[in-house]
């Protein structure tokens, strides 16, 4: 198994910032569906991760692990499916444009302008996937899911808004580090590995992911949670997404760009 040095990923992570930043200027529809594609992959990962973690209650409940070993391992088929397909992911585009802005290759504005975009894409690509293809499907209707599916809801707006800020940037510090080592490959295998390692431990860490959350909290919602828009945007939602932006841009984006790119040529 053959894969690329540091310095390597971040060249591949910048020419693809590059690449995205491009799309935004050239084709803001395509981008648009890709975005809404990327949203619902994110939800299939959590649906998937509901399904199987919160499936075994009797082994569960002594063994509160378990549960998060469970979702962990099921989570990362999501960003699998973002990577190798090439959808738009606001929290990987959170790391890949900023490799590419430090290179002078687009403007900040473009950077800002394609955040936006893809978090509303993947915003409906979440919400239409959650409705109906797990709300009218019915996939949480039956316990133990219906009372999962409430008490993660309800547990994501209980927390304090400087917890869920901190929790965003782990979340995204692993998020991005998978799409990091996902671009250190070549294989299917080694991409899903890349992506697999660092989003299970962040699904098992309990961090907050803002595109998941746009899946978790508006299935709670639906199955009963007592949960305004207004909680789950300004409890959750603002502080996850500035955490999310805070440990992609920096921490993986800026920080690798800094340490692997040479000062000229930043």
């Amino acid at each position: 198994m053959h894969i690329r040095p540091p310095r390597d990923i971040t060249e591949a992570a910048s020419n693809a910032g590059a690449t995205k930043a491009n799309l935004t200027v050239s084709d803001t529809p395509r981008l648009l569906v890709s975005a809404c594609l990327a949203g619902a992959y994110i939800a299939i990962g959590g649906i998937l991760s509901m399904i199987v973690g919160f499936g075994f209650p009797q082994l569960t409940a002594a063994n509160p692990a378990v549960q998060k070993l469970l979702s962990g391992c099921m989570f990362p088929i999501g960003l699998i499916l973002v990577v190798v397909l090439g959808a738009e992911l606001f929290t990987g585009n959170n790391a890949l444009l900023v490799p590419s802005l430090m290179r002078r290759k687009h403007t900040v504005w473009t950077m800002l302008k394609n955040w936006a975009l893809v978090y509303a894409g993947n915003f409906v690509g979440a919400i239409l996937f959650t409705y109906f293809m797990v709300y009218l499907c019915g996939l949480t209707t039956a316990e133990p899911y219906h009372t999962a599916a409430i008490n993660v809801a309800t547990a994501k707006v209980s927390m304090p808004w400087g917890v869920v800020f901190l929790k965003g940037i782990g979340a995204n510090w692993c998020v991005c580090l998978a799409v990091w080592l996902a671009l250190s490959g070549k294989t299917f295998l080694e991409k899903a590995v890349g992506c697999w390692i660092p989003v299970m431990a962040f699904v098992a860490l309990g961090y907050e992911h803002s595109i998941a959350n746009m899946f978790f909290i508006p299935l709670g919602m639906l199955e009963g949670a007592d949960i305004t828009i207004t909680d789950a945007i300004l409890t959750n939602l603002i502080p996850a997404t500035l955490g999310n932006i805070a440990g992609g841009a920096l921490l993986v984006g800026a920080t690798n760009a800094y340490i692997h790119f040479s000062p000229e040529k930043r």
